[in-house]
Parts: structure tokens; sequence; C-alpha cells
């Protein structure tokens, strides 16, 4: 077997388990080179005795081999299919279980499995609001309770894109008031800039998933007392600012 076939294999080896390079061509001499049963004895041995987490040069490693971009939105599915609890932490258990369950062996099959998740983060709503709620723990610094504004911004900008948008178009008086636009999203972001304080709550984040997908575009629906939905402060704070910047009309003038 050539070097470069040597390397791939530890190199596969590597990404798909988290292991160090020494445990990987450990198992790989013991088993003949055969990447399969490689993983297969890691998989039942437990993985690697000395930790139990896979530090940021493994994160690194990973986005490396499988040619992504560190900031792009599919690795948050992957963290949320791994279980990562934070950003650049990945618990070992996680990390074995969850490549094994999505039934990857190799780093080409890492690709397409990138590929088929980014698609499915795009099509399917339950599964984007499953990433979406894991994001904001994995996202939060330990011990806080709440997102800083700018972490919140960040990760709002990759996911509202990519699979969260208005919910059913709504005719208010015929004139078309037809939801959630990219328009209302620079307006959350300008808002929480000015206005936001010194974080995002849980609940801020969970619910904003809610209002972005049943608000028509004019907030004409929207009920600060209550109704069908009790917001959190800081989305009726944004209704409040939309209305009194011009953006959106107040109730009295429709």
């Amino acid at each position: 077997m050539s070097k470069t076939s040597k390397d791939a294999l530890l190199s596969d080896f590597c990404s798909i388990t988290g292991a160090s390079q020494k445990d990987a061509k450990r198992y790989l001499d013991k088993h003949q080179r055969r990447l399969d049963a490689a993983i297969d004895a890691y998989y039942q041995e437990g993985g690697d005795p000395n930790g139990d987490e896979i530090s940021i040069d493994g994160t690194i490693q990973l986005c490396q081999d499988l040619k992504v971009d560190p900031e792009n939105v599919v690795l948050l599915a992957v963290a949320y299919e791994l279980k990562s609890p934070r950003v650049g932490e990945w618990n070992k258990k996680g990390w074995v279980e969850g490549w094994s369950r999505l039934g990857c062996d190799t780093v080409d099959g890492m690709k397409d499995t990138l590929t088929r998740l980014r698609a499915k983060l795009g099509s399917d709503s339950t599964y984007f609001h499953k990433v979406y709620d894991h994001t904001f723990s994995f996202a939060r610094t330990e011990g806080q309770r709440s997102l800083a504004i700018d972490t919140a911004l960040a990760f709002w900008n990759l996911l509202l894109p990519t699979g969260l948008t208005g919910g059913e178009d709504i005719d208010m008086d015929g004139e078309g008031s037809f939801g959630w636009t990219d328009e209302h999203t620079q307006w959350w972001f300008q808002f929480l800039t000015e206005k936001g304080g010194k974080g995002v709550s849980k609940d801020t984040w969970m619910m904003l998933f809610d209002f972005i997908r049943s608000i028509d575009s004019q907030f004409l629906t929207h009920d600060a007392e209550g109704g069908n939905a009790a917001w959190p402060s800081a989305i009726d704070d944004f209704v409040a600012w939309a209305r009194a910047t011009g953006k959106v009309p107040t109730p009295e003038t429709t």
C-alpha cells in the first residue's frame, strides 16, 4: 500500500472516530488496514481510553478533511446529530455514536451526509426546529443563562435564511400581508443592536421561531396582551419599536 493510501486511511479513521493518529495507526495495523473492521473494533472497545473529549484540534481537522467552512450552517446540524455540548467541544460518546448512527464509515460518506443534512435543514421544518433549539445551548458560554447579543446575531444570521420563513399568507383587507421576510430579519438585528440589552434569553430564542412562523408582515396579528401566544417581552418590545420607527403601521392607522 502506498504512503498516500495509508495517509488517507489514517485521515478517514481520525475524522470518523475522533481518535488520535497513534490510535488510528494501532487499530488499522491490527486489522490489516481494513478501515471498516478497524472502526468497528474501535467502537466496540469504547474508543480512546485516555479521554472522553475531542479537542478543538479535532474540530479543525474535521473541517479540513471534509473541506467545509467552520461557519457553514450544516455544522450546526452535525453538532445536533453528534450531541456537541458547545462550540468546539465534542463528547467522545456522542461523536462515535453520532457518526455510526448516520452510517458514516469514510470521509466521503461524511461529505455525502453533510450534503444530505444541509438539504434537510432547508426542507424539513421539524428537523430544522430541533437543530435550532439545540443551537441555543450549543452557542451559550458555559455557566451563562443567555446568549451575548453578537453571538445570537451570528447564529441567527446562519439559521434564519436557511430554514425559517414566514407563516401562512394572510390577506388583511385585500392588501396582502404575507409574513416574515429577510427585511424583517434585518429589523430584528437592528432592534437588538440598539435595544437588546445584555443578552438573548432562552425564552426569546425559542419563541422567535414561533413568532416568525405565525406573524404577518405588518405585525397586525400581534397581540401584546397575550392572545394566542404570550410572547417574551423582547418580542413585544420589537413590535412596538417597529411601529414607533414607522417600519410597520400601528393598528390605529390600518
